[in-house]
């Protein structure tokens, strides 16, 4: 099958759900896509299954029974449609989804189709015709599954750049890659993303970690990689079937992704066992929780942002190591004690040896308009001494990013500016340069623990920016200006000036 034919059918069953009255938005179209591949994928999955045990004579029996199955619900010649079609999913089939047990991957199933999808179609007709459409999508050629992956992440780019919910759905591509590749997540070590969205970061610490064991790579060790290596929570569910989705089109079928709030989990009682040798990780931006889920934390807080990172801290192995995005306010001096006994955790606990200072607009599709949230990379370890006993903070390597390889735009199209390999290269030997510098530990306690990036090289490094990114900059300050505009309008109206309802 030919890309393009694979791209005509992917995106054809989408437009195709777009008609429905029901499907609103690119929300709604998209969930819609991703159960019905979700379920012929699963279906190919088990038949491999049926086949290896076959070969190796061994019983096996279906995870999904074959009543409800994809082929046998979807077959041209039992033609379920309209009212027929709408009436077996919501009276048979997702009843049946929603009470699998026996398996891990049966406990995956009901999981996500726990509250997935939220809304059906109305036109039992157009979900007939979507169906048809996507029967073509083979799922056992390499270079089918390789194409429908990258079509599926420009989906999630999509959804972020029209649905302005980038933050939770899709970070950019380069941004992950170059987090997995300073992190290097090792074959035979656990992955932990506590916030996985749609999965990119596990998606890429697996090509990352399958690339290492070669081609010749043994059977064993692939099944390993594939249900043992990763982990994810999630707290919504279309985020959640995304993921899920993500990773079994990219050949990953673990069976520890859970749905769940993972702020919820009581800090305080996670032991050794419960922790994990990487964590690589893009939390919710500008979140609050109720009080009742503060109290897990040592340090409460309601700012979701500040309790993802004492949730990580608390759930690294002795010797692994973190690379995450956070909310670059986290970073800032504050009388905050939450935030202050946090970062003065971070830096006696754990060896904070990088944080890489992201420019504005690398976030800009987690927001209707303007640049989107200022964001860092933050990469730390549990480092420990002979005694056992933690290493804890030296110094903190930074590095100014100024061009990221795409347009600091909702359009995120590729440009040449790169700062990503010579900052990665740098970082490997914390090399000291025009755009990345030093500060002792010493210093940052001094500063009330204030972790801002602030280039004291600033005046050398303008000397060596380029034009487009001298642009961008002055793009996302002229944005923020606008804001701040609308802002002090809103503020300098008079009290009841605003619409009142229609009321007299």
């Amino acid at each position: 099958m030919s890309r393009e034919t694979l791209t005509t059918q992917f995106w054809q069953a989408a437009k195709v759900l777009r008609q429905d009255d029901n499907t609103n938005s690119l929300l709604d179209y998209v969930e819609q896509v991703s159960w019905l591949l979700f379920l012929k994928c699963f279906e190919e999955l088990d038949q491999r299954r049926r086949a290896e045990a076959e070969y190796a004579g061994r019983r096996y029996s279906p995870i999904i029974a074959s009543k409800f199955q994809w082929s046998a619900w979807t077959d041209a010649k039992r033609r379920l449609t309209g009212r027929d079609l709408l009436q077996f999913l919501s009276d048979e089939l997702f009843p049946y989804l929603r009470e699998l047990k026996g398996s891990p991957e049966a406990d995956v199933v009901r999981m996500l189709f726990a509250e997935a999808p939220s809304k059906m179609l109305k036109d039992g007709g157009i979900l007939r015709d979507a169906i048809d459409a996507i029967q073509g999508i083979a799922f056992d050629a390499a270079d089918d599954i390789h194409t429908l992956s990258h079509l599926y992440e420009s989906m999630l780019a999509k959804l972020g750049r029209e649905g302005g919910m980038g933050g939770e759905f899709y970070t950019p591509r380069p941004i992950i890659e170059f987090v997995v590749e300073a992190v290097d997540p090792k074959p035979g070590e656990t992955v932990y993303d506590p916030a996985m969205g749609s999965a990119g970061f596990l998606v890429e610490c697996y090509k990352h970690m399958r690339e290492k064991l070669g081609k010749r790579i043994l059977p064993s060790d692939e099944r390993k990689l594939q249900r043992e290596a990763f982990h994810g929570q999630e707290k919504k569910p279309l985020p959640y079937l995304l993921g899920c989705m993500n990773l079994i089109l990219h050949g990953v079928f673990s069976t520890d992704l859970t749905r769940k709030n993972t702020l919820a989990d009581d800090v305080r009682k996670f032991s050794e066992k419960d922790r994990f040798d990487v964590v690589v990780t893009n939390p919710p931006f500008g979140g609050t929780e109720h009080a009742s889920v503060t109290a897990n934390f040592r340090y409460p807080s309601k700012a979701t942002s500040i309790t993802f990172l004492q949730h990580i801290m608390a759930k690294v192995k002795r010797g692994g190591r973190v690379g995450m995005v956070i909310d670059e306010a986290v970073l800032f001096k504050t009388s905050e004690q939450a935030y202050v006994q946090t970062k003065k955790e971070l830096l006696e606990q754990f060896n904070l040896y990088a944080i890489v200072s992201l420019p504005a607009g690398v976030f800009a599709n987690s927001v209707a308009s303007g640049t989107g949230p200022k964001t860092s990379l933050l990469f730390f370890n549990r480092e420990m001494n002979k005694r056992g006993e933690p290493v804890g903070t030296r110094d903190i390597w930074y590095y100014e990013l100024e061009a990221v390889g795409f347009s600091l735009t909702k359009t995120q199209r590729p440009i040449a500016e790169n700062d990503l390999p010579d900052c990665l290269t740098k970082l490997r030997k914390r090399t000291l340069s025009a755009r990345s510098w030093k500060v002792s530990r010493a210093e940052i306690e001094k500063r009330g623990y204030d972790l801002t990036a602030i280039n004291p090289n600033a005046a050398e490094a303008i000397k060596h920016r380029s034009a487009t990114a001298i642009a961008a900059d002055l793009a996302s300050k002229q944005a923020r200006i606008l804001e701040i505009m609308q802002e002090l309008q809103e503020m300098l109206e008079p009290e009841g000036s605003e619409d009142n309802g229609g009321e007299e």
